[in-house]
């Protein structure tokens, strides 16, 4: 069953399950293939789960959270807040290639000073657009 909107695009409620689900897949280590072994289910539908494209039923959502060794609040949370399509937009970003290992990377570094030349950097690989979106000199480091 897909969940479509009307623009033909999947719900961001959807869409940031999906991101969950994969998140906590990707904590453990493991691959959709297992999860899908460990589930009963294709890989291919881990995948459209994981996207958004297709709706993740109650039960099934059960026994995805007994795989992932948490619970199913672990996995929803507050998604029914407000601010889930925000949530779902910074969460799919950290389903990026590289993105939690550079978030790793990036909270290990104690010193404030390395922290930002870091994010100035980042700011500039992605083509001065960040600049634009946070501003310059948005205090972002700790």
């Amino acid at each position: 069953m897909t969940t479509l909107t009307g623009s033909a695009t999947p719900h961001p409620l959807d869409i940031a399950l999906g991101s969950r689900i994969r998140l906590r897949r990707r904590e453990l280590g493991l691959s959709q293939e297992q999860l899908a072994r460990q589930v009963g289910i294709t890989f291919q539908q881990v995948q459209k789960y994981e996207h958004g494209t297709n709706r993740v039923s109650f039960s099934r959502l059960v026994e995805i959270a007994q795989a992932l060794d948490c619970g199913v609040m672990d996995i929803v949370g507050d998604l029914d807040k407000s601010t889930a399509s925000l949530f779902a937009g910074h969460l799919s970003r950290l389903n990026e290639p590289g993105a939690p290992e550079l978030l790793e990377a990036y909270a290990a570094i104690q010193s404030p000073k390395h922290r930002r030349a870091i994010l100035n950097l980042a700011r500039q690989l992605a083509g001065g657009n960040m600049a634009a979106v946070y501003g310059a000199e948005d205090e972002v480091v700790r």
